[in-house]
């Protein structure tokens, strides 16, 4: 097991660039704020056990479980501790805690996205992203394309998404995916830091091909090592909380003449939660590809089935509507019972993400819905590249480093002075 998780650190996270070496406090304190307990022992040398912490549903379970622990001798030498340290900083059991307090972020950046009922997705607008009549500046962004194909924050970061928390804005899924990604950040570090470590060319937002020619942190110039794993192959055998933040994408399968709904083409999410069983289900199964095919089985299985009105399929199989089952005809029910039966795993159910402006829901609410929406196509479903558990992290973990060593303060995990 110990091998495996070794395996996977080199995958998940480079070695880190640090100019100076912070102090053994302050690293020792932010390790010890993640999650890790040092205690000193009668032991030649130290000893420590990570853990599968990417499967724990907390961080209390994983340290009732026993992970994250470090027993080390009394006297070990302080170039020895800071060594072993800066080791425990690059462990995948250190991403996963670190992945809790992502998950955390995430889940407020969402619900405050969600719980805007002006940010909106269709409707009239002025360019790829519309600010409303007074314009972009009025909200805190500045134009950097044509036809609103990208912006930047013009008064400082955690002011330019508020927008999208409180203000009138319409875009897309994509730039919803955008906005939640950022947002995630910022409730990470908190408005002042986020404010302060990320310049605005970094927070950049727009159709995600002008993105690579931005510094956006996301997937520009500055977002430095990705991790790839399209089909969440690597991501489900590390466990559910691998997948805290993480991005994807929903897609058409068959090509564009079989659209009858653009609009509805894709949907771009960041995933919220996942729940033991979905977690289970998907080490099981080897990631997302096993799935692609259960939703190209529910899609012919919806062939044998007329739509009669509005949102049918929706209706039908995620809200299971009493009234609708009880007039389909006696020779759908073999059909139906077969689509409840692929709908009811712990994946559709416990795999939930947010998607603008869907809000955050499970993922099996969005297939049953692009029944209705394209049913000339199945869908796939897909991870996108992202950099949490590379670029991020490492940048989120030098700014709590340099706080202490400026403040004094081991382990803060907010850089707001309040």
């Amino acid at each position: 097991m110990r091998g495996r998780w070794r395996s996977i650190a080199l995958l998940l996270v480079a070695p880190s660039l640090v100019t100076a070496a912070p102090s053994v406090d302050c690293t020792q304190g932010l390790l010890q704020r993640l999650g890790w307990r040092f205690e000193q022992a009668a032991v030649a040398a130290p000893q420590v056990h990570g853990g599968p912490v990417c499967t724990r549903a907390s961080l209390a379970e994983a340290q009732t479980a026993g992970d994250l622990r470090v027993r080390w001798p009394a006297a070990l030498p302080d170039g020895s501790r800071q060594v072993l340290l800066q080791q425990l900083l690059d462990d995948p059991a250190t991403v996963c805690a670190f992945a809790f307090e992502l998950g955390a972020a995430t889940q407020r950046a969402a619900t405050a996205l969600q719980g805007n009922p002006t940010f909106r997705f269709s409707g009239p607008q002025l360019g790829w992203i519309g600010f409303g009549l007074q314009g972009a500046r009025a909200q805190g962004w500045q134009r950097t394309r044509s036809f609103g194909r990208s912006f930047v924050p013009s008064a400082g970061n955690s002011h330019a998404l508020q927008a999208f928390y409180s203000g009138a804005v319409r875009a897309e899924c994509g730039v919803g995916r955008q906005v939640a990604q950022l947002a995630t950040q910022r409730e990470l570090y908190g408005d002042i830091a986020f404010d302060t470590e990320f310049s605005a060319g970094e927070v950049s937002i727009g159709t995600f091909l002008t993105l690579h020619e931005t510094d956006s942190v996301l997937l520009g110039a500055h977002a430095g090592d990705f991790f790839a794993d399209g089909k969440a192959v690597r991501t489900s055998a590390m466990g559910r909380q691998a997948f805290a933040g993480v991005p994807g994408f929903i897609e058409h399968v068959y090509d564009k003449g079989t659209l009858d709904d653009l609009s509805n083409q894709a949907e771009n999410f960041v995933v919220v939660e996942v729940g033991e069983g979905a977690a289970q289900a998907l080490a099981l199964h080897g990631g997302l590809a096993w799935y692609d095919q259960r939703n190209a089985e529910l899609w012919r299985l919806a062939q044998g089935i007329p739509r009669i009105g509005r949102r049918y399929f929706e209706r039908l199989l995620f809200e299971r509507d009493p009234a609708l089952r009880a007039a389909l005809a006696p020779r759908y029910h073999d059909t139906l019972a077969r689509m409840d039966q692929l709908l009811d795993d712990p994946f559709y159910q416990q795999f939930v993400i947010y998607v603008h402006p869907r809000g955050i829901r499970p993922i099996g609410y969005h297939i049953a819905r692009l029944l209705d929406r394209n049913p000339r196509t199945p869908y796939s479903i897909d991870l996108a590249v992202h950099n949490l558990h590379t670029t991020l992290y490492r940048r989120w973990r030098e700014a709590q480093l340099r706080h202490c060593a400026a403040t004094g303060r081991p382990g803060s995990l907010t850089l707001d002075p309040n």
